[in-house]
């Protein structure tokens, strides 16, 4: 049992097949949704290509809606705080003063 976009039945059903689908309930959704986070978050790893990158944004996207979370908002604050990735900057280690 994994989540799939919400077209992929229909899909399965043109290709001549019969999906067996349910819809997840709603204490189990967001684990299903981080459970599928980190299914693309692997994939991303093993091909690291724009598709597998914006499956990644879909779902950060419907956990945004579901929680009503501010991602790019959170996003931008940590960046003014903290920087971002872009410098390629690499934490080797923390030495005492």
């Amino acid at each position: 049992m994994k989540l799939v976009r919400d077209h992929i039945p229909s899909i399965i059903e043109q290709n001549g097949m019969q999906p067996i689908t349910q819809i997840a309930e709603e204490e189990q959704y967001g684990e299903l949704l981080l459970q599928k986070l980190l299914e693309e978050t692997t994939e991303l790893l093993e091909t690291p290509t724009q598709e597998e990158a914006a499956d990644i944004l879909e779902v950060l996207k419907t956990l945004e809606r579901r929680y009503g979370w501010d991602i790019e908002a959170a996003r931008k604050q940590k960046n003014k705080e903290r920087g971002g990735f872009s410098k390629g900057i690499i934490l080797k280690e923390i030495k005492e003063k």
